[in-house]
């Protein structure tokens, strides 16, 4: 199994970036996803996750009306599209997936059982 984060990058405050996360290995059309982030000597945070479906997204509140979540379960991909871009917003992005009809609570690290290496994203003022 492996999931591999693409897209970060160094931007300015109010950019946009979008971030890919490509996984084999497995199925995961049946599986939660999920992006977390980890910022500097703070634990890693839940940012935001797609139902099996996609039709059940979950957003962080701080970043709720500025990141989408998406998936193509076609091609096996994950996507975050981040909008208005700040400083705060600078960790490692991880992606994560679950198992298959996972009941897991979808903002919880411990639905996960799957996990990318990350891409980093550095938001300058």
């Amino acid at each position: 199994v492996q999931l591999v984060e693409s897209g970060g990058a160094l931007v300015t405050a109010r950019s946009s970036l979008r971030l890919s996360c490509a996984a084999s290995g497995r199925t995961f059309r049946r599986s939660p996803m999920a992006w977390f982030r980890r910022a500097p000597g703070k634990e890693r945070q839940f940012v935001a996750a797609a139902s099996w479906s996609g039709l059940a997204l979950y957003y962080a509140e701080s970043v709720e009306g500025r990141f989408t979540i998406s998936r193509d379960n076609a091609n096996n991909m994950l996507y975050l599209l981040m909008d208005s871009l700040k400083p705060e917003d600078t960790a490692m992005y991880y992606c994560a997936a679950g198992s298959e009809y996972s009941l897991g609570e979808l903002t919880d690290r411990s639905t996960y059982e799957d996990w990318g290496q990350g891409t980093q994203v550095t938001v300058s003022s």
